[in-house]
């Protein structure tokens, strides 16, 4: 693919609306990391619940959140405003933060945690259309790139706030949910007084973005991107089996939250990078690229002989996630028509979140039926099917062009 050079001084292309959107992801993800960096080593060793619930918890919960930002991002369309759903979204996500503090049940974590993702599925795809639309195009890449590395850096400072007020609390860990409360107000403030959406023609008359005529308006480039950004899904599960890989090993649970903050901090010194990359480099090698990343880590993970393997391996997890996931949200913008764009990443992470649900109780029921070295060896043979979808389409086409 020929894609044009990007500008030089490209941080200083990005409008500040990005860099606005990004604090605020970034203010989110603390208060919920430091909540979910706990959250399973609090249900299986408090609350005493089995690694199949937390899958199903975890399954369920992220893929409520991919499959309302269906609805959101098509009535985002429809409206032709994407703030306050976005708006909306952070503020639900930050009042659901008490109800972890208080939850006596797995039932109440998984109460919990589907009413934050519901809030998480608000304002996915509203926020990723607003993106594309404040972003030129020339450094589009790179800006997706930018709030996603902002968005990680507030999840691994999020699983540092949580170890350090667990070491200062004696492990008291619906404290330290207590605490989470706070970044999460500041960042639906933030949103409220810092992003200004930019303006759009009103169309004369609103049309269903769901209507058959709509829906052909979108390529068959973007149903592959729907594609494979599902089949990454399934080669990608929770990262709460991370966690209780690394408990495994032997890390005492109020150092459990550094997993996360390892991942991240990859996470966030490579999405920005490997972003901009992507305004100039061909997509399909980065999405192999992070594939070949992801079996690499799979197999550290499922061997994991000691904790440095294992660290080894959630590094490479974390750095797989900095090389595709915001090549993934430029793909949707970069194939979807402009006023479909909310669509467009709605479609996108529904096929995602069924696919997490699907690889999230597989996982739950690998773990504790043939135990952590299965489940991760299963997720290096969905990466491989990844790779066939990929060489697959590379395939087609060259063989397009030539004939």
């Amino acid at each position: 693919m020929n894609l044009a050079p990007a500008p030089r001084n490209t941080l200083s292309r990005i409008p500040r609306g990005i860099w606005a959107l990004g604090f605020v992801s970034l203010l989110m993800d603390v208060s919920s990391e430091m909540i979910h960096s706990l959250l399973p080593v609090f249900m299986v060793g408090t609350l005493g619940a089995s690694t199949l619930m937390l899958g199903l918890v975890e399954g369920a919960a992220e893929a409520t959140a991919l499959i309302v930002k269906v609805f959101s991002g098509t009535l985002s369309d429809y409206v032709g405003k994407r703030k306050p759903l976005a708006l909306a979204g952070y503020a639900l996500g930050a009042l659901s933060k008490p109800l972890f503090a208080i939850a006596a049940t797995a039932g109440g974590v998984l109460a919990a945690r589907l009413i934050d993702r519901v809030g998480k599925g608000l304002r996915g795809a509203p926020r990723d259309a607003l993106v594309a639309d404040i972003a030129p195009a020339a450094v589009r890449g790179a800006a997706f790139g930018l709030r996603q590395s902002l968005d990680t850096v507030g999840a691994f400072l999020g699983p540092l706030l949580a170890v350090a007020l667990m070491l200062l609390w004696a492990n008291d860990v619906r404290a330290v949910f207590w605490v989470a409360v706070v970044p999460g107000l500041a960042a639906v403030a933030l949103l409220f007084f810092g992003v200004q959406e930019p303006e759009r023609s009103a169309p004369a008359v609103r049309l269903n973005p769901l209507t058959r005529a709509n829906l052909r308006r979108l390529s068959p480039d973007y149903w592959w991107v729907v594609c494979i950004g599902a089949v990454f899904m399934l080669a990608r599960f929770s990262e709460a089996f991370l966690l209780l890989r690394a408990a495994d090993a032997g890390l005492p649970l109020a150092w459990t939250p550094l997993v996360l903050v390892l991942m991240n901090a990859v996470y966030a010194a490579s999405a920005y990078p490997f972003g901009k990359l992507s305004d100039t480099l061909g997509h399909g090698r980065l999405l192999a690229l992070g594939l070949l990343l992801l079996i690499a880590a799979d197999a550290l993970l499922a061997a994991a002989p000691n904790a440095i393997t294992v660290a080894a391996g959630i590094a490479l997890w974390g750095l797989h996630m900095g090389v595709t996931q915001g090549l993934l949200a430029r793909l949707v913008a970069d194939t979807a028509p402009e006023d479909l764009r909310g669509t467009a990443y709605g479609f996108f992470n529904l096929a995602s979140g069924i696919a997490l649900l699907i690889a999230s109780v597989l996982a739950g029921w690998l773990w504790g039926a043939l135990g952590p070295a299965l489940t991760f060896m299963a997720g290096g043979a969905f990466c491989v099917l990844a790779l066939a979808v990929l060489a697959w389409r590379g395939w087609r086409l060259r063989a397009q062009a030539l004939g």
